[in-house]
């Protein structure tokens, strides 16, 4: 069952932000997952939420995101994201 890892993302520095992008797309490969959504407009249809940037990543399944998430070639990376960006993500199974 395909797994979702969805990402609210704020940038803070967009100069190394765009050195993060080219760093963690070829670390989804490995593990299965391509993006869905990558950036593009976004329009709040109820309630409150503000989201910055929004990317929609797809799994094969929970565990090969999880994998992804936690591993060494996804890890720095993740670790540039932190510094630049403040983010807000989730896992979410698929139907």
């Amino acid at each position: 069952m395909s797994a979702y890892v969805i990402v609210d993302i704020h940038i803070t520095d967009p100069v190394r932000y765009e050195d993060y992008k080219k760093m963690a797309g070829p670390t989804l490969a490995a593990f299965g997952g391509k993006f869905v959504v990558r950036g593009g407009a976004v329009e709040t249809l109820e309630g409150d939420w503000d989201p910055g940037r929004v990317v929609v990543l797809e799994f094969p399944d929970l565990e090969r995101a999880r994998e992804w998430w936690a591993s060494d070639a996804y890890g720095p990376a993740k670790r540039l994201r932190q510094e630049c960006a403040r983010s807000e993500m989730i896992l979410v199974q698929g139907t």
